[in-house]
């Protein structure tokens, strides 16, 4: 069992400590926050024994062996390098930081602290993604693929009537790849390896940032495009197109159904099966199963997605001048 700590109280925090408690791999021993009350009722709210308003103290707890990040983008890889330094692994949330050179410095921290560094990217832990990588090559020859995460923002509400959501905001390291394009980038990058060229194409914010684009990826003889935003919403499934078929995904994440459509036939094939609605759950216990065998094979594997996915997101940003605040410092 792996005591744990939490830094951040959103949603996406407390949908990460029901997976970790599902897991039966972790156990929630302390939460963190800015301010005393909201620390002190996600601590009630699920039983931590302590509650911190200064990360630092938390950090150098002796209680807690690990750590799941959910602070704004922006401070990731603060927060993340100052666990690592204290021997804490890190489990943080995604994007996992701003750039490419942030992520090395931290793997490289991990590693001489002999702990471990993970990006929290839910889809390509599932049962589903490991049948869909299993079962791609029925598709053929690969010719094209699309893979959108159009998903209208309450946030973005906010941001119409002239205020600066953390996800809207440069400063925040914000944006629709960073916040939603990586889970399409990650599926596609966890099916098809890293692309020859990419090209990004952003419809940006006052804020400087992308509130939806078109990402092309380049492989040797097929194309994916990657479709996200944050300022619309769209039913359109996730297609991936070969000589023998297609197949049909109803998102990138989760990746709750697959289909496969014979091109001769047009006959239809399900292949995925049923998976935990609390769907972080197959991340938390992948995460414990490294730390616990020292799988460093499979960690190599996940650094090396990361490093991929990162390097994409900034050479996109890089294309269109989206340049974050940690950046400007």
């Amino acid at each position: 069992m792996i005591n744990f700590g939490t830094v951040g109280t959103g949603w996406i925090t407390e949908s990460f400590i029901k997976a970790a408690e599902l897991s039966g791999q972790f156990q929630l021993r302390a939460v963190y926050s800015r301010t005393d009350e909201k620390a002190k009722k996600m601590a009630e709210s699920y039983n931590a024994d302590t509650f911190y308003t200064s990360i630092e103290e938390m950090a150098q707890s002796t209680e807690i062996e690990a750590v799941y990040i959910a602070s704004p983008n922006s401070h990731h890889f603060e927060h993340a390098l100052l666990f690592l330094k204290n021997k804490k692994h890190v489990i943080c949330e995604k994007p996992i930081f701003s750039n490419k050179k942030e992520l090395e410095q931290a793997f490289q921290t991990a590693k001489e602290n002999g702990v471990f560094l993970f990006e929290a990217i839910r889809n390509i832990h599932t049962p589903n993604f490991a049948i869909l990588k299993e079962n791609l090559s029925k598709a053929g020859k690969l010719r094209s693929a699309l893979l959108p995460y159009i998903q209208y923002s309450s946030r973005y509400d906010l941001y119409l009537k002239g205020e600066e959501p953390n996800i809207f905001s440069a400063a925040f390291s914000g944006g629709a790849l960073v916040d939603l394009g990586v889970y399409p980038l990650f599926l596609a990058v966890g099916l098809f390896g890293e692309p020859q060229k990419v090209a990004y194409h952003p419809v940006k914010l006052r804020t400087g940032v992308d509130g939806s684009g078109t990402l092309i990826m380049e492989y040797d003889d097929f194309v994916c495009t990657i479709m996200c935003s944050k300022t619309s919403h769209s039913v359109i499934p996730c297609e991936i197109h070969g000589e023998a078929g297609t197949f049909v995904l109803p998102e990138a994440a989760p990746i709750s159904k697959i289909q496969f459509i014979d091109s001769h036939t047009k006959e239809s094939e399900y292949m995925g099966i049923w998976q935990e609605e609390q769907d972080m759950v197959y991340e938390a216990t992948r995460f414990a199963e490294i730390i616990g065998t020292k799988d460093l094979k499979t960690y190599e594997e996940l650094k090396k997605l990361s490093k991929i996915v990162i390097g994409i997101t900034e050479e996109a940003r890089r294309q269109n001048g989206i340049v974050f605040g940690t950046e400007k410092e």
